[in-house]
Formats: C-alpha cells, structure tokens, sequence
C-alpha cells in the first residue's frame, strides 16, 4: 500500500457494522482491516468514505456521523466529514501512487 487513507477504530459494539459500511461504499477498492483487539485499523490507497445509510442499514438503528467521531481514535490522510457522509484522503497536493 503506499499512500494509505482511513481511520482507526476503536472498540465497539458499532466496529463490525462500521467496518462492513466502509466496505460496502468502497466497491472493488482494495481495503485492509487490520483488528489488533483494541482497535481496527481500515485503510485503502488514496481516498475513502463511508455514508450514514450504509452504517444505519448495518446497525439496523439511526446513526448520526458526529458518532463515529467517539469510535475513531486516529485517522490517516485528510478526513471530510459530513452530516451524510464521511471521506478520507490524500492531503491537498499529493497523489496516489
């Protein structure tokens, strides 16, 4: 991987459901979830999101996205975070290998 994007999620009841959304809005794109226990990291080259439809359709419950900002201890790249959606980047200027 060499520019990876993503963040690292701390442990939850909502991680797997986060994860599988994450995974679900990033079709084709290759993705690693590294789980040490503590925490999972997600990462991709370049960019990635995840949509409050997708981790509601997972939790099977409302979610409102100024949550995940208590799941999520760190990140990697440029996070855009929106009430529908949150995107990890590449920083302003920088490429994708």
């Amino acid at each position: 991987m060499g520019r990876p994007v993503g963040p690292v999620l701390r442990m939850s009841d909502d991680v797997d459901s986060i994860v599988a959304a994450i995974l679900d809005d990033n079709p084709g794109q290759d993705i690693t979830v590294d789980d040490q226990g503590a925490y999972t990291r997600v990462s991709a080259d370049g960019t990635l999101r995840v949509t409050r439809s997708s981790i509601e359709r997972h939790l099977g419950r409302a979610f409102e996205m100024h949550q995940l900002e208590a799941v999520m201890a760190a990140f990697a790249g440029r996070i855009d975070m929106t009430s529908h959606e949150v995107r990890w980047r590449l920083g302003q200027g920088e490429e994708s290998p």
